[in-house]
């Protein structure tokens, strides 16, 4: 192997590692998740560049919006496999009123999702509104964090799908790198805030043998 090669290759394996900071073994917190008690971040799938939303936002008109890929699709459908797979139970699935958000929860879920408008993107696709969490988009952000500190039923685990910029706005400019596919994992609390426990890639999840 040359040298150039050697070094595109170890820049491919280092850009798909989760972030140091948060990793955790995926192991124990599977195991944790099964007992329930998280809300679990996922940002949609990947999508189709071609496709551009129209604002303002035209919920019920799919010609008007970004719709997910066969890609995202699909990795949305391994996804919840692998969730499936590993026995996390899911209570309530929340998500953005953008279809490309709410077919994402569909298919990690295989449920009945509930499209709210603290989870649709308050960039309003626009890149300069990225990553403002004490701007104008500071609303947004705490509604977002009130979703994801209420506690799910007993022995469940919520989940949230929404876009870059709400987590951004949400959890602070540190997350407005996540990918599309890549979830934050909170432990909620009857006493206080969630907390994050770690990121998670969409291949780790997939790559987890069941139990």
């Amino acid at each position: 192997m040359s040298k150039l090669a050697s070094i595109i290759s170890c820049l491919v394996i280092f850009l798909l590692m989760p972030p140091q900071s948060y990793a955790a073994d995926l192991g124990d917190l599977v195991s944790s998740l099964k007992g329930g008690g998280y809300v679990i971040v996922f940002r949609h799938g990947a999508t189709d560049d071609r496709q551009k939303d129209v604002y303002p936002f035209k919920f019920d008109d799919m010609s008007a919006q970004r719709q997910l890929s066969e890609k995202g699709r699909e990795l949305a459908r391994e996804l919840g496999a692998a969730l499936k797979r590993l026995g996390v139970p899911i209570g309530e699935v929340y998500t953005s009123q953008l279809n490309r958000a709410v077919e994402t929860g569909k298919l990690l879920s295989g449920k009945d999702v509930s499209p709210v408008e603290a989870l649709t993107d308050s960039g309003a696709g626009s890149s300069s509104a990225m990553a403002n969490p004490d701007g104008k988009n500071a609303k947004a952000g705490r509604a977002v964090r009130d979703l994801v500190n209420a506690p799910p039923k007993a022995g469940a685990n919520n989940l949230a799908v929404t876009h870059k910029t709400n987590v951004a706005d949400a959890f602070g400019k540190e997350f407005s790198d996540i990918r599309e596919g890549e979830a934050l994992v909170y432990k909620t609390s009857t006493s206080g805030s969630a907390v994050l426990v770690t990121r998670v890639q969409p291949a780790e999840w997939i790559a987890q043998p069941g139990s």
